[in-house]
């Protein structure tokens, strides 16, 4: 079905490995067109609880976007590479089920951008992070200079994008860029004990805390508009089987069943 991504489907959990290692995995519009359709499964297959991207092998996530294939762009084929990187990533932002970056190795460029956009991030010990497009003359397009200011701070933000710094995974702890670092042998299994947690949680509830969260940091007046969301997002649970059996299960003290409904 893909090209460049490998999928596998286990408990819930669907894995997406994006697969060109000859290239460190790096993006290039087969893998957009391939990202695009594997979200696209995300959203309509309901055997589907929670998704890890990821990168195949240990050296690299994702070590940017593949250069020679936009070397030659003009300013229109450019604005529309970054809107559709964008449009793409929007759609893992968006998607109503937790999806966590799993990174390992290298998380350059648009790889950095890439697990920007998943919910949070869990990386290796080898993980190295930075958006160096500056050293190409560039700036990042696919959402980096939005999405990093908004986890790391502005200042802390200028610095990185104006510098070019790579940064390591202890580093990118401190910041608060990643939330775990695991041996590189652990970190499959680590995500999956993470979403493991979340998938026991009612999925109604959580893709509304998703939509909070999101909206929470998108604009100067969210915070108006993140406490309505919220409000009524409460609400919408209330109309739920699974609030209903949650609130069932703690009174009568035993382990809830969630469904979805």
């Amino acid at each position: 079905m893909y090209s460049t991504l490998i999928t596998t489907l286990n408990e819930g959990i669907f894995t997406i490995t994006i697969h060109r290692p000859e290239k460190l995995n790096a993006l290039n519009k087969n893998v957009f067109d391939d990202l695009d359709k594997a979200m696209n499964e995300v959203y309509s297959n309901t055997e589907i609880k929670s998704v890890i991207i990821t990168g195949s092998g240990t050296k690299s996530f994702v070590a940017g976007a593949d250069i020679a294939e936009f070397s030659s762009f003009n300013k229109e084929q450019a604005i529309q590479l970054s809107q559709r990187g964008q449009q793409v990533f929007f759609k893992i932002e968006n998607c109503p089920k937790p999806v966590v970056a799993a990174v390992n190795g290298f998380a350059l460029g648009g790889g950095c951008e890439l697990a920007m956009a998943c919910h949070f991030r869990i990386c290796s010990e080898n993980a190295k992070f930075g958006q160096p497009e500056v050293n190409l003359g560039l700036i990042p397009g696919y959402g980096g200079t939005q999405r990093l200011t908004q986890l790391v701070g502005k200042a802390k933000s200028m610095e990185l994008q104006m510098t070019a710094q790579i940064i390591d995974a202890n580093e990118a702890l401190q910041l608060k860029l990643v939330n775990h670092v695991t041996a590189v042998e652990n970190l499959l299994s680590k995500t999956t004990e993470i979403l493991s947690v979340i998938n026991s949680k009612a999925p109604v509830a959580i893709s509304k805390i998703i939509d909070c969260i999101n909206t929470a940091v998108v604009s100067d007046t969210s915070s108006v508009l993140g406490y309505e969301k919220e409000a009524h997002h409460f609400g919408d649970c209330f109309n739920t089987e699974d609030m209903k059996e949650g609130t069932a299960a703690f009174l009568e003290k035993r382990k809830a069943n969630f469904t979805g409904k």
